[in-house]
């Protein structure tokens, strides 16, 4: 079953590169991301977890667990953290599930009803304190994610689910934000005391509330 935005995010129990793994115990009260690969030793997923690994001070700033995920075994994931510690520069610093038995990847829908193998596609699950998804992404096995994205992502969310705003299109950390429709102009007043600008009744910008 597919899984939307607003459910709660599946629980499961997993063995991975950090010992077992219980998913909505490992997250706590914060936020977290599981995100899948393809396989291991496959050069595009190569380049993604030295990527997280190198921003994991990024994450957690911002409060957030990271969690991979293949349908190869411990052994070959062991293995594969050379390699990535080799080409990338960066030692693998974050659990890495071994879902050798497809169990995680059918509970989060990650391999595509019309795929010729087991091979699950790049799948993005962003969750909330709440154990709710927040956010869902699914590239194909040829494209590399752009995990800067995925960060900038998570600064909106975070910063939404704190004030009454939303982020406009390209929104970085620090830039202006919209104040949302629910939100009267009476309310904005007294919400966001740096003032705001009304382009019109329904858009009206103002500075970041938590700066």
């Amino acid at each position: 079953m597919a899984i939307h935005l607003g459910d709660t995010a599946p629980d499961f129990t997993a063995e991975s590169t950090a010992g077992t793994i219980k998913f909505h115990e490992y997250l706590g009260d914060g936020w977290g991301i599981l995100f899948s690969h393809p396989a291991d030793f496959t050069p595009v997923c190569t380049t993604e977890l030295g990527r997280v690994a190198a921003l994991k001070p990024e994450f957690e700033k911002r409060g957030v667990k990271v969690l991979g995920l293949s349908v190869d075994g411990l052994e070959d994931h062991e293995k594969w953290s050379a390699d990535i510690l080799e080409t990338q520069g960066t030692a693998l610093n974050f659990p890495l599930i071994a879902d050798d038995h497809r169990v995680v990847a059918d509970l989060y829908d990650m391999v595509p009803p019309a795929a010729a193998n087991n091979l699950t596609v790049r799948s993005v699950f962003v969750v909330g304190p709440d154990k709710k998804v927040k956010l869902t992404i699914t590239y194909p096995a040829s494209t590399g994610r752009n995990f800067d994205e995925i960060l900038r992502v998570i600064d909106s969310l975070q910063l939404t689910a704190k004030y009454s705003v939303a982020t406009p299109v390209d929104w970085e950390r620090g830039e202006d934000v919209i104040i949302i429709p629910a939100v009267t102009d009476a309310e904005a007043d007294v919400k966001f005391p740096k003032g705001y600008k009304k382009i019109k009744p329904y858009l009206r910008v103002t500075p970041q509330p938590d700066l």
